[in-house]
């Protein structure tokens, strides 16, 4: 299975201790060799580096570790391929635009008999499950959504219908974000935390690397990682239940869907 991390903040927040615990498990302290990629959305832009080699041994891996790009939202993804070669196209995370806007999207797990989900406006450009999914489901928010809704919360439901569709196809964890609200829905395995103050100590399960937040922070931010796994031993995260949808904006829940 692949790996996912997300984050969404309150202020423009760099992810480099985060990831540098991540990056590990992407041929170190994990199997997923398959290639990696990270997206950040800053200044009401959008950038995303995508490397089809193990994160563990990538110069643009080490690179984002030296090179603290501030963002309000992160997703990022490390790859152990079950369909499709491994190879660029099929490297996670995708993009598509919606509304003026690019859409990032990553998923863990593996779904049977995706290639029957249909598609309308998105065509896929690998050959992956995971892409061909995000394609079927940009399609169906479009087709129910030609205009932005101007009550978000008939997007969000909608969008929790869908995922619970997914999910009865195999194993559906994602991350998905238009840069203003970032989306974190479980099928297996999601868990999250949010640092605020009073902020302390963190210390990373995957590789030896401290961090105390209280000399990177100031009393107002609001950080929350959303991760496959925790990525620190130290601190206390939450699980989320199968079939949950939530849905975040600088660093706090908005809104949170739970399986029928």
């Amino acid at each position: 299975m692949c790996e996912l991390l997300g984050m969404s903040a309150n202020v423009p927040t760099d992810i480099c201790f985060s990831f540098a615990g991540f990056l590990h498990r992407g041929g170190g302290t994990g199997p997923h060799r398959d290639g990696w990629g990270i997206a950040f959305y800053e200044e009401g832009g959008y950038r995303e580096f995508r490397d089809p080699h193990p994160s563990v041994d990538s110069p643009i891996a080490r690179l984002i570790c030296d090179y603290p790009i501030k963002s309000n939202v992160v997703i990022s993804h490390i790859r152990q391929a079950n369909v499709g070669g491994v190879r660029l196209a099929n490297t996670h995370p995708f993009t598509r635009e919606m509304w003026g806007r690019p859409w990032c999207y990553a998923h863990n797990g593996q779904l049977n008999d995706w290639e029957g989900l249909p598609l309308g406006t998105y065509t896929p450009v690998g050959s992956t499950d995971s892409e061909h999914a995000f394609c079927f489901l940009m399609g169906e928010l479009r087709r129910a959504f030609p205009e932005p809704p101007s009550n978000a919360a008939r997007l969000w439901q909608h969008l929790h219908v869908l995922c619970e569709r997914l999910r009865g196809l195999g194993v559906f964890n994602l991350l998905l974000s238009d840069g203003v609200y970032l989306y974190t829905y479980c099928s297996t395995k999601l868990a999250h935390i949010t640092r605020r103050a009073p902020f302390g100590e963190a210390e990373l399960s995957d590789a030896e690397l401290t961090v105390n937040f209280v000399e990177h922070t100031t009393p107002n931010d609001i950080v929350s990682v959303i991760a496959t796994e925790p990525l620190t031993h130290n601190e206390t995260w939450q699980h989320m239940a199968p079939g949950e949808l939530l849905v975040w904006k600088e660093g706090e829940i908005q809104a949170r869907f739970s399986a029928e």
